[in-house]
């Protein structure tokens, strides 16, 4: 392997963009938490979906086949959820699943895990800090 002699311009991506295939007949909206389905499309989160970050417009593939559309997510991040049974405890960075696209808890069970509490903000809503890649990371450890 030879070190570089020249300049050599680089493909970069944005690091906390990411986008994936949309599943069929359906619709991923604006801030809806995106989950990956098993076949590796994006679809609205549900339980027990690896995460893929928050979707940053809406992704419309309801009259399309899998893949057809892409949907665009933010895929690392702080971002303001309603948290059921938040309290100001969650000073101590307890995990965030979601149970939905919309629905999310302290409550592992069979929800997916989409990041930490990063700070509380009142009752039932706090910062939550995600990182998709490192979700999937600690899912496959």
């Amino acid at each position: 392997m030879a070190t570089l002699s020249a300049d050599k311009p680089r493909d970069y991506q944005l690091g906390e963009h990411e986008e994936y295939p949309v599943i069929a007949s359906d619709i991923i909206y604006e801030g809806a938490a995106v989950g990956e389905n098993g076949s590796g499309y994006a679809r609205p989160l549900q339980a027990g979906d690896v995460f893929l970050g928050f979707a940053l417009e809406t992704a419309d593939n309801s009259d399309g086949s899998a893949g057809d559309i892409r949907v665009r997510v933010q895929a690392k991040g702080r971002i303001v959820l309603p948290i059921s049974s938040l309290a100001i405890t969650a000073n101590d960075r307890p995990a965030v699943y979601a149970s939905d696209d919309d629905t999310f808890t302290l409550t592992a069970s069979t929800n997916s895990l989409i990041g930490y509490v990063s700070r509380w903000i009142e009752t039932g809503s706090g910062v939550v800090e995600f990182d998709a890649g490192l979700v999937r990371a600690a899912l496959q450890a």
